[in-house]
């Protein structure tokens, strides 16, 4: 048996056999054994490897797949899929400020910044009066120099200005606002979905036209409570992933 797989499957065992073998494979992949892009053992060889029915294996296989472990391309077999860059959003952070804790390098491409009366539902957003300038600011986020997610932010005329005079490349503009412009942030609003990508989203993210990707809408606020910053962030799904932990509220019983 090949050295990486160097595992007794326990028979008898109230653990079903593919979970053993999916439990082993995961392991591999995660420990770096099978890197990323790398092509799994086949379905024969596994077979072999394990003694096992290719059904059995079938089943292991198909766990790591919905965990999106794994991908398949059919005629060439079964691949590790690249681990996925991600953001928990139990807190209020800019997303350069999350990954680089965790050792990615984040870096942006500005591909525009303008200044234009804003339609009425940007305004309504921001609490500004009817026909107000804004600075709309759109830059690609590169994560390890691989596109991630698309960033178009609005904000007050005179906000963008002060963010213009910035380092848009290699700082988040939370920490911008924070920072120079002495701008407490208080809490953001969000809203998720999924959108296909047309094609400017698809030639920004390096997509093919008509992907499914994610879109996120955030409203920003002073601690104050104040309205400062609306942006839509649209990001790759194969690439990223959000996080959140949530809590069970507790009811009162005794009163139902």
């Amino acid at each position: 048996m090949n050295k990486s797989y160097n595992y007794k499957l326990a028979v008898p065992s109230p653990v079903p056999l593919y979970n053993q073998i999916s439990e082993l494979l995961r392991t591999r992949i995660l420990d770096g054994t099978h890197g990323p892009l790398s092509r799994m053992p086949s379905e024969s060889e596994l077979c072999d490897l394990f003694g096992v029915s290719r059904i059995t294996i079938r089943q292991a296989l198909s766990d790591l797949q919905r965990e999106g472990l794994i991908f398949k391309i059919h005629g060439k077999g079964t691949f590790v899929a690249k681990p996925k860059a991600y953001q928990n959003i139990s807190s209020l952070q800019g997303l350069a400020e999350s990954l680089e804790q965790h050792g990615y390098e984040v870096v942006n491409r500005v591909l525009d910044i303008e200044y234009f009366s804003a339609p009425p539902e940007i305004t309504a957003r921001l609490a500004l009066a009817p026909g107000s300038v804004v600075a709309k600011i759109k830059r690609v986020r590169l994560v390890n120099r691989e596109p991630v997610s698309l960033e178009v932010t609005y904000v007050p005329a005179n906000i963008g200005r002060q963010l213009e005079k910035a380092d848009l490349v290699a700082r988040d503009i939370f920490l911008i606002l924070e920072n120079d412009l002495g701008i407490a942030l208080g809490h953001a609003d969000l809203a998720i979905d999924a959108i296909l990508a047309e094609s400017e989203l698809a030639r920004a993210l390096n997509i093919e036209v008509n992907t499914p990707i994610m879109r996120i809408e955030r409203l920003t606020h002073t601690e104050g409570g104040a309205p400062l910053d609306f942006e839509y962030l649209y990001y790759r799904g194969d690439a990223f992933q959000y996080r959140l932990r949530i809590d069970r509220q507790r009811v009162d019983q005794s009163h139902r």
